[in-house]
C-alpha cells in the first residue's frame, strides 16, 4: 500500500506491551515448581492468576473479524502476554498504593462514549458478548497503569535547556524549511500477509475482511481516548513507522501533492489532532495530522520549536526508561505462562486452547 515517506522522524514513547514477546519467552524457561492453581488459570504473575475468562474478554474487546483457529490462538496468546505485563504494572500500583477514584473512572468512561450513541454502544457490547462492566474494568486497569507509568517513568525524565540547545545546533538544517510541511503519523493496515511485522503485538490482517475489522477496531480505540502513538505501535503494519508510534515526521507540501488524492486530501483538509481513515484496494491508512509548519528558518526563540525538541527528547528518553523499567520488574517477578508451556510441550499442535491443569509445570 502507499505510505508517506518520512522526512524527519520523531520517535514516540513505546507502549505498554513493548516486552510482551520477551515475557512469553521468559515465562517458558525453566522455573521452580509453582504451587497448584485453578483449572482455568492460563498464567500466574506473582501469585495472581490470569484466568481464561479474562483473556477471552480482553480478546473480544478488540477482535471483530472471524479468523481461523490458529489465528485466534495466536491472537489470544498476544492478549495473554499483554495481560501479564498489565498485571506486573498493577502489582506495582498496589505496592505504591496508587488508586483510581470512582469519579475519575466515571468521567473517562463517559468521555469514551461521547462519539457513539447509547444504542450503537450497546449493539457493540452485544456483538462482542461483553457488558458495560467488562468495558469499565478494562478501562480501570488501563488508567491505573497510566498512573504507574507517569509516576515511575514520565515524572523522572528531564530535558534541560542545554539539551534543547544542543539538539537544535546538531540538527539546525532540519529547522530550515524551504516550503510548508505537515507533521503526520499513520497506522497502516493491509489485507495481505506482510513479510515483516514490527508492531508490538505481532498483529497482521491477512484478508480484506480482517483489514476492515481491524480498521474499525483501531478507530474505536482512538475514539475511546487511546493515544495514537500507542495504538500505532501495537497495530500498525508499516515496519518502518510502527516502532516510532506511526510517526512520519514533517512531510513537505510538494511530497504530499504526489500522494494519492485521498491521502493528500486527508492531510491537507485535516485539522491537527484529528485522525481519518483512508481506504483503497482493501487497505486502510489511519492518518493523523499532528501539526503544520510554514516555510522559513526556525530558531529557538520560537516556542513551537523549543516545544517540539523537548517532546522529541522526552519521548526518546521515556522509551528507553520504560523498556528498562518493564524488564526490571519482570526480572524480579515470578511469571508462569501455563498455556505457553502447554503449546510448547504439544510441539505446536493446538486443536484448542484448553485451560492448563491445576499445578501444571
Amino acid at each position: 500500500m502507499t505510505t508517506f515517506a518520512p522526512r524527519v522522524a520523531r520517535p514516540h514513547a513505546a507502549l505498554l506491551s513493548v516486552l510482551a514477546l520477551a515475557i512469553l519467552a521468559g515465562a517458558c524457561q525453566s522455573k521452580p515448581a509453582a504451587p497448584p492453581v485453578s483449572a482455568d488459570a492460563w498464567a500466574v504473575v506473582n501469585g495472581v492468576e490470569i484466568k481464561r475468562d479474562a483473556v477471552e474478554k480482553a480478546y473480544r474487546r478488540t477482535q471483530q473479524a472471524a479468523v481461523s483457529e490458529e489465528e485466534a490462538t495466536a491472537a489470544k496468546l498476544a492478549v495473554l502476554n499483554d495481560l501479564i505485563v498489565q498485571e506486573l504494572l498493577l502489582g506495582k500500583a498496589r505496592e505504591l498504593k496508587i488508586e483510581l477514584p470512582d469519579t475519575e473512572l466515571d468521567n473517562a468512561f463517559a468521555e469514551g462514549q461521547k462519539n457513539i450513541t447509547p444504542a450503537a454502544f450497546n449493539e457493540e457490547l452485544a456483538k462482542r458478548n461483553l457488558t458495560a462492566a467488562d468495558m469499565r474494568e478494562g478501562l480501570r486497569r488501563e488508567l491505573i497503569i497510566q498512573k504507574v507509568i507517569e509516576r515511575e517513568i514520565a515524572s523522572k525524565v528531564t530535558v534541560t535547556d542545554q539539551d534543547v540547545t544542543a539538539f537544535f545546533e546538531a540538527n539546525r538544517a532540519q529547522f530550515n524549511r524551504p516550503e510548508d510541511a505537515y507533521h503526520i503519523a499513520q497506522i497502516a493496515i493491509t489485507p495481505v500477509r506482510d513479510p515483516q511485522i514490527a508492531n508490538r503485538t505481532g498483529d497482521d490482517a491477512t484478508t480484506p475482511q480482517e483489514a476492515a475489522a481491524k480498521a474499525q477496531m483501531v478507530m474505536a480505540r482512538l475514539k475511546e481516548g487511546a493515544a495514537f502513538a500507542e495504538v500505532a505501535a501495537d497495530f500498525s503494519e508499516d515496519p518502518e513507522s510502527a516502532p516510532r508510534g506511526g510517526d512520519l515526521g514533517f512531510v513537505p507540501l510538494s511530497a504530499l501533492q504526489q500522494a494519492p488524492p485521498a491521502l493528500r486530501d486527508a492531510v491537507l483538509k485535516g485539522t491537527p489532532g484529528s485522525a481519518r481513515v483512508v481506504s483503497a484496494g482493501g487497505a486502510h491508512t489511519v492518518v493523523l495530522v499532528v501539526a503544520k509548519d510554514t516555510a522559513g528558518q526556525k530558531d529557538l526563540s520560537m516556542p513551537e520549536v523549543k516545544t517540539a525538541i523537548t517532546n522529541t527528547l522526552r519521548g526518546r528518553r521515556e522509551q528507553v526508561l520504560r523498556a528498562a523499567y518493564l524488564s526490571a520488574i519482570h526480572n524480579d517477578a515470578v511469571v508462569v505462562n501455563h498455556i505457553a508451556r502447554q503449546l510448547v510441550q504439544a510441539q505446536g499442535k493446538m486443536p484448542s486452547l484448553a485451560p492448563a491443569a491445576p499445578g501444571a509445570k
